[in-house]
């Protein structure tokens, strides 16, 4: 699993798998698992992450994207 934390736009990602996503589903406004084509989950995307966990307390090893 790779995670990832966007400081610009305030997002995590979580990759749980190399596949492509074929789409989305967003389970409540600002969290949203993509899909393959046959619904199996390769990641987590949390908007406002600041809001809804605590950003500060993420791994050492988050990979943080270029701001």
């Amino acid at each position: 699993m790779k995670v990832t934390y966007d400081k610009e736009v305030d997002a995590v990602f979580m990759r749980l798998s190399q596949k492509r996503p074929k789409g989305a589903i967003e389970l409540q406004e600002g969290i949203i698992l993509h899909v393959t084509e046959d619904e199996k989950i390769v990641g987590i995307e949390i908007l406002h992450a600041r809001k809804r966990l605590p950003v500060a307390t993420l791994p050492k090893s988050v990979k943080l994207a270029a701001a």
